[in-house]
């Protein structure tokens, strides 16, 4: 056959046209590809196999259609086919009109990709191995103790801590939290994924040995993309020269990475914190107890931690540093474990105003100040403006960008809130709290499979970490109405182990806990006393269990509850007398006055822990206590009332607070089901994504 002639059998055969379609077809599922498989967090030699197939099936295509041909009988082996049995053009034309129409969706997702806005990026620790990872980006990774005393693991944990610390003040490296490095080992074996994972071109390693008054540390920095040494370096010097030692790591990698520091970057890598070794050495044992603390959330070691701060300040009290953390330490237990009093707000307002004194340019006196505002007087623009002020010191601080889109969530601003929680996870990868953070935002936009998917990025991290699995059971129940599905996400959970802290956000379910609430909406109230059977010693556990078990008797009519619930009454009324207008207290005596049949008293407190954190002050928090409130009214003869507040906060982002699917459930609302108003609420529709 002449190659004219083979040219036209190509084009008889149709084979130009399957070439064509074919084409379309796969630049088409390429990109579809290219968006859904990160979506799913799918592996990158998936993507590989995938046009790795779509190539041989090209070639299996162009074989294809030249060897067969489509009749009226079927398919057939061209050689079989006599011409007059051809349909070729037909199909032909059939074909070119299939490709036309692929060829339009193609032309609209080229056109989206074109102009959809720069900043639309996936969020969480896949994104990170995904994004253009910058030449000057560093991982500080856990120096290893060769010290024969084994219980120096703090000193060295110490040392890898503040070199970290140092580097995160030049604005020009990007430098990942300790936080995510910290999962790591000293020396992994595969580097080049754990600089993948962590977003970065190079790693430090370190070890750090101590014997007496001599200290050891040995570092390299290694290029984990080619697998090479960068720069090493031994430093055999006395106990009191270890602030040198840092300052000149610091310098080193600074300049093997060609870091242009600006002056004050130059002053915080020389400066030392402080030159008292003994009072180096607490703060050192105060930063390990500290850390141990906030994991833990235990009271013994936030006390530990502030006892070893102390003992460094009464060493050296021009120590700012050991100041700013002491301070920080005492806001994290009042946040996270028990508030503290008016006198010791007080004194730790003025450790914070001694660290500013002393180093007006330290970060983590802003963090501490900011931490103040937020924590202790929920003051949001004097909070930002300390945060921002922290970013501007060290722009590498994960620790700020959370905070500040902490507060951002406080005041209602959804998307800047995202946008910071998106670039601190950049920092801090293998951090579980900032996907879990991003979960809990979109779980109040409503955003129920996006609010999932984050959830489940925390759990990748940390398959224990209690706070993401509430999220993961309100998205479930929320969004979807699927308490089996939220059952199995706290099904390896121990008996009497709880997802609530002690913070009561204001609905019944966080007085009685998520977990437990999962049987009081399936109408199981025998499993869920069951849950709170156990007795404790502890004043506070003893009035949440109390509390609890009251309000489980009032969801399912049991009058046995006066003995109990008298019990909750003046433990709680003490509590409130010691700190009035507490909200938690306070929406758990609510349903303790419903369960003593004292209607009038329960709207009474429910309607001040409401007022004390009204929506317009508290955009997350807020609408969690006004349904508190409306719970109470379902409960106390106002229908009216309650259904009006529910209308409305279906109407703002308060996907935790409110939706369809749980009213569906809830026995909570089994007094006002049959109102006409309430049945139009289950049938009407609810705000999803943000107002603000």
């Amino acid at each position: 056959m002449h190659l004219s002639g083979f040219l036209a059998e190509l084009k008889r055969r149709n084979v130009y046209k399957v070439a064509v379609a074919y084409a379309v077809v796969a630049w088409l599922l390429i990109q579809a590809a290219s968006i859904l498989f990160p979506t799913f967090e799918a592996p990158l030699w998936v993507m590989k196999v995938f046009v790795a197939l779509i190539v041989l099936g090209f070639l299996l295509a162009l074989v294809l259609a030249w060897a067969f041909e489509l009749t009226p009988e079927g398919i057939k082996r061209s050689e079989d086919v006599a011409p007059n049995e051809s349909i070729t053009r037909r199909t032909g034309r059939k074909l070119m009109a299939g490709v036309a129409v692929v060829a339009v969706i193609a032309a609209g997702l080229l056109t989206f990709q074109l102009f959809r806005p720069a900043g639309a990026t996936t969020t969480g620790p896949k994104a990170t191995a995904s994004a253009a990872i910058p030449d000057k980006s560093i991982a500080v990774l856990p120096f290893e103790n060769l010290s024969d005393d084994k219980t120096n693991a703090y000193f060295a944990d110490g040392i890898q801590d503040q070199i970290l610390t140092k580097l995160a003040s030049v604005a020009e490296l990007k430098v990942i939290s300790r936080t995510s490095t910290v999962k790591y080992k000293s020396r992994p074996e595969d580097l080049k994924t754990v600089a993948r994972e962590l977003g970065v071109a190079t790693v430090l390693e370190g070890t750090v040995q101590r014997s007496g008054d001599r200290v050891r540390v040995n570092v390299q920095l290694i290029d984990a993309r080619a697998d090479t040494h960068l720069w090493a370096k031994n430093y055999d010097r006395e106990l009191k020269d270890v602030f040198e030692v840092q300052s000149e790591v610091s310098q080193e990698i600074a300049d093997a990475l060609r870091a242009k520091l600006s002056p004050s970057e130059a002053r915080v890598l020389a400066k030392a914190a402080t030159q008292d070794p003994q009072a180096y050495d607490s703060f050192l044992k105060g930063e390990y107890g500290a850390r141990q603390a906030r994991s833990l959330v235990s009271a013994e070691r936030f006390a530990e931690a502030e006892a070893n701060y102390r003992s460094a300040l009464e060493r050296d009290p021009g120590f700012a540093l050991a100041a700013a953390r002491l301070a920080e330490n005492r806001l994290v237990r009042h946040w996270y474990l028990a508030p503290l009093s008016a006198a010791e707000f007080e004194e730790t307002r003025s450790m914070i105003d001694r660290a500013l004194a002393l180093a007006p340019e330290l970060p983590d006196a802003h963090v501490a100040l900011g931490a103040f505002h937020y924590w202790g007087s929920r003051q949001y623009e004097p909070a930002l403006a300390a945060f921002r002020r922290a970013l501007e010191l060290q722009p590498s601080s994960a620790d700020a960008l959370e905070f500040s889109a902490a507060v951002g969530r406080r005041q209602g601003y959804w998307d800047r809130s995202l946008s910071e929680l998106a670039k601190a996870a950049e920092l801090d990868p293998r951090d579980p709290s900032i996907p879990q953070s991003i979960a809990v935002t979109r779980l109040i936009l409503r955003q129920w499979q996006e609010a999932k998917r984050a959830s489940y990025r925390a759990l990748a991290v940390d398959p224990e970490f209690t706070t993401a699995k509430r999220v993961l059971v309100e998205a479930w129940v929320n969004g979807d109405g699927k308490i089996a599905e939220a059952r199995r996400v706290v099904a390896d959970m121990p008996a009497g182990a709880r997802l609530s802290n002690n913070t009561v956000r204001g609905a019944v379910s966080g007085v009685i806990d998520d977990r437990t609430y999962l049987r009081v909406l399936e109408r199981d109230f025998a499993g869920a006393l069951q849950e709170w059977e156990p007795e404790t010693a502890d004043p506070m556990q003893r009035a949440n269990r109390l509390a609890a078990r009251s309000a489980i008797r009032v969801l399912a009519a049991d009058a046995a509850v006066s003995v109990e619930s008298e019990g909750a009454r003046e433990h709680l009324e003490t509590i409130l007398r010691d700190r009035p207008g507490e909200p938690t207290a306070l929406i758990q005596l609510s349903w303790v006055y419903l369960a003593l049949g004292r209607e009038a008293d329960a709207l009474r407190a429910a309607a001040e822990a409401a007022r004390s954190l009204p929506i317009e002050k508290d955009h997350l928090t807020g609408p969690e206590f006004t349904m508190g409130e409306v719970e109470i009214q379902a409960r106390a003869g106002r229908p009216r009332e309650a259904i009006t507040t529910l209308r409305y906060l279906l109407t703002i982002p308060a996907g935790r607070a409110a939706s369809i699917q749980r009213l569906k459930l809830d026995p909570v609302w089994d007094p006002i089901r049959n109102d006409p108003e309430f049945q139009q609420l289950l049938a009407g529709k609810e705000q999803i994504g943000p107002n603000k």
